[in-house]
């Protein structure tokens, strides 16, 4: 019988962790705190923010909260995001995405100073995950390693493929299933032959963004399937990029959805919420 990952035990695990070194920052006098921003009222960035908001409490950690009009210009966002960073007492910064169509993207991530980028979404740090330096990393596929390793899955040595290529999974995944010795393989919507591929996977990490897309016929026997993806079915349940039921009898491990991946993502945040002190004194 597979394992089913449980990422909502393992993402307490890191909470309370986070938890602790909160405390011990306290202790010293040392405050750590989270500036949220959140352009718009689209539901799902509620629902999200909320969350960041709720874990920041639990853990310990102080949160600002800057709730704009979906009209505000790109200018003045700007301008919050550079008041921020020259805020000493702000440690981390996060803009929710997706942002209004009005308003660029990048150039709101490359505003964020890389010593506040708790998302890890700046080029400076995706360039120092790429060569093996210190920085913050992308939270979903950080989370996604604490599944693998502290479930005990070995991933060095491992054939380790990828669907998807993003900025903020795909791409990210890759670099760290290599840190960790892994040999990899990223497919994405051009390659060709994808399911003789994925079928000779042992790691298995689906981040491709369409509904039970993933099922047994492109699994190996016994492998290990990670399922990033998030949707919606027609009876309005939660499903992910995997067809859980039709995999889970032919892998060795696999997460669900919901409770698996996605808990991970907040819980990895607040670890970057406690690094930022240490990069934010090396600055």
């Amino acid at each position: 019988m597979a394992l089913i990952i449980d990422g909502r035990k393992i993402s307490a695990q890191i909470k309370e962790e986070c938890k602790e070194q909160v405390a011990a920052y306290q202790a010293r006098g040392i405050e750590i705190c989270l500036a949220v921003v959140q352009v718009g009222s689209d539901p799902a960035s509620s629902v999200y923010v909320n969350n960041k908001k709720k874990a920041c409490a639990y853990v310990g950690i102080r949160s600002l909260s800057y709730e704009l009009d979906e009209t505000v210009t790109e200018e003045e966002l700007l301008q919050l995001v550079d008041r921020l960073n020259n805020d000493p007492a702000v440690n981390g910064i996060l803009v929710q995405l997706p942002l209004p169509a009005h308003i660029d993207e990048n150039k709101i991530i490359r505003a964020i100073s890389p010593m506040k980028d708790v998302d890890g979404f700046h080029p400076y740090n995706v360039g120092a995950l790429s060569i093996g330096l210190k920085g913050f990393v992308s939270c979903t596929p950080a989370g996604v390693i604490q599944l693998l390793k502290r479930s005990g899955i070995e991933i060095a040595g491992k054939n380790c493929v990828v669907i998807g290529r993003s900025n903020i999974v795909g791409k990210p995944m890759s670099m760290l299933l290599l840190r960790e010795n892994g040999t990899v393989t990223v497919t994405h919507s051009r390659t060709k032959d994808l399911q003789e591929i994925t079928s000779k996977a042992d790691i298995l990490i689906a981040a491709l963004g369409k509904p039970k897309f993933i099922t047994k016929e492109y699994v190996k026997e016994g492998a290990v399937v990670i399922d990033v993806g998030i949707h919606r079915n027609a009876e309005n349940k939660l499903c992910g990029d995997v067809d859980f039921e039709d995999v889970k009898e032919k892998v060795s491990a696999i997460t669900p959805v919901p409770g698996g991946v996605g808990v991970m993502t907040i819980a990895m945040l607040m670890c970057n919420c406690v690094a930022s002190v240490e990069i934010n004194e090396r600055a």
